[in-house]
């Protein structure tokens, strides 16, 4: 189709379904998108579990032209060790993602892999890794390109490394992470507003993306979407579509819970929904006390001026048309 969006998706590809995967299906089915590859990087889970989720999201929906490019198997610079370290000094953490052992159907190893719920993908991964992958296809299409990610920054901050013009060739930069003022009672929000998984999980990964040249650079924090939560209803609208990714999302979508990557992939898919927003330099915190991995921000013309990024900060969008979006995308 002529006209069709280039874009590519970063993202830690937890399944089956999620936040993760719904949003990367609501991408895949758009009419005027042209998705040229999923890159996954360790975040809710290791890389080498997640590749194997996308993979079979890609099998489902029939869609296993998309390569799936294995990315970063952990932070740049953050261990559970180093991890630990700082939670005997500043508290523990609500949320750890894949180094949250006692959390069910997580395991120490990074390249362990298990049987998945939704059956086991019969395709394979790329060889080539994502930030590789980024960089080549970004040369390939100069300014043709978005990159939206709903993951931490890990393989785009790789790719910005790789390659300092990277981040001038592609379109865009969109993606979910961050928090503001999140107006929300949420455990692992009510004392530390600032405090988001995506950013904190690799705060020196989004140091380097916060500091590069982007042309245009869309937040999506837990602000706009941690109110907006999926419903029974939702799904039951989807299954009647009948489709294998009907079935799929009926059976697995998790009922009840924030819908964050999904509105990120809404709000590039349709900017429109979005009623409000705000215009802020962000940047992260890397002092080694407290605050580290917390969003920083400021009103434009009071930022220091050591590199921050200029970015559209979403803060609210309208339900009702993102609900009906979801259930139509989702319905192809």
């Amino acid at each position: 189709m002529a006209g069709r969006r280039k874009l590519l998706i970063d993202q830690d590809t937890l399944g089956p379904a999620s936040t993760n995967l719904q949003s990367v299906a609501l991408l895949l089915n758009a009419p005027d998108t042209e998705v040229l590859g999923i890159g996954v990087v360790t975040g809710d889970h290791w890389r080498d579990q997640q590749v194997r989720h996308a993979l079979r999201l890609l099998e489902i929906m029939g869609r296993t032209g998309v390569p799936v490019f294995p990315g970063a198997e952990q932070p740049l610079l953050r261990t559970p060790a180093t991890t630990a370290a700082w939670e005997q000094r500043h508290g523990k953490l609500i949320y750890n993602g894949a180094w949250d052992l006692a959390r069910p159907g997580k395991w120490a190893h990074p390249r362990e892999t298990r049987d998945l719920p939704e059956g086991n993908p019969t395709t394979a991964p790329s060889a080539e890794v994502a930030a590789s992958a980024y960089v080549r296809l970004a040369r390939a299409h100069p300014g043709e390109i978005s990159l939206w990610c709903a993951g931490p920054l890990t393989n785009v901050a790789l790719a910005c490394r790789l390659d300092p013009e990277f981040p001038t060739l592609v379109r865009e930069l969109h993606f979910m992470g961050g928090s503001f003022r999140p107006g929300t009672q949420a455990r692992e929000f009510r004392h530390t507003p600032r405090r988001e998984f995506n950013v904190r999980f690799d705060p020196e990964a989004a140091r380097i993306v916060f500091r590069a040249p982007w042309p245009s650079v869309t937040c999506s924090p837990i602000d706009v979407s941690n109110a907006t939560h999926s419903t029974p209803g939702l799904f039951a609208a989807v299954a009647r579509a009948g489709t294998p990714l009907a079935h799929y999302l009926d059976q697995f979508g998790p009922r009840g819970r924030p819908m964050w990557d999904e509105i990120a992939a809404a709000t590039w898919l349709d900017a429109s929904l979005v009623t409000h927003h705000d215009d802020r330099f962000i940047d992260v915190n890397l002092d080694r006390g407290a605050g580290h991995g917390d969003m920083l921000s400021w009103v434009p013309g009071t930022e220091p001026g050591l590199g921050e990024v200029r970015a559209r900060v979403q803060q609210r969008i309208d339900p009702a048309r993102f609900f009906a979006a979801f259930t139509a995308l989702c319905s192809r």
